[in-house]
């Protein structure tokens, strides 16, 4: 049997390690994105329906002026064939996808389901933002692949 993981870190801790604390890609766009979801928190509270926070987003997105597409079609492919399409909520200046929840538990599924969106666009960071938290910043995770 070969050495296999002994000296590899989990896939979650080479992807914390890509860029030094404080230093992201796209810091500058993830930011914008942030102040836009938090004061879209502010204003509505928790306890909505994600499409509710997803038009509200789209709002502030408009009236600060950031770029952003709504329900992206992603196509998905296994060995070269395309087999379908799935959307993602929103991408912000064509770099950053943000998936949206409004849910009790993080489940680790909606982190694997940005990865795959992440690969399907070829895009490096993405946003998963829950609005069903008492303080926003508790329902933010960036993931970067």
């Amino acid at each position: 049997m070969k050495n296999e993981g002994k000296n590899m870190k989990p896939q979650s801790a080479q992807r914390e390690t890509l860029c030094s604390p404080g230093e992201y890609p796209l810091k500058d766009v993830t930011e914008r994105i942030i102040s836009c979801a938090i004061e879209v928190h502010s204003t509505l509270g928790p306890g909505l329906l994600e499409s509710l926070y997803e038009e509200a987003l789209a709002e502030e997105f408009a009236l600060r002026g950031i770029p952003f597409e709504r329900q992206k079609d992603v196509a998905l492919k296994y060995k070269g064939k395309e087999i379908g399409k799935h959307r993602i909520d929103l991408m912000v200046e064509d770099k950053v996808i943000v998936e949206l929840k409004a849910v009790d538990t993080m489940n680790k599924i909606y982190e694997a389901q940005l990865l795959t969106y992440l690969k399907a666009l070829n895009k490096r960071v993405g946003l998963l933002i829950n609005f069903n938290e008492v303080k926003l910043k508790d329902g933010i995770k960036r993931m970067i692949i």
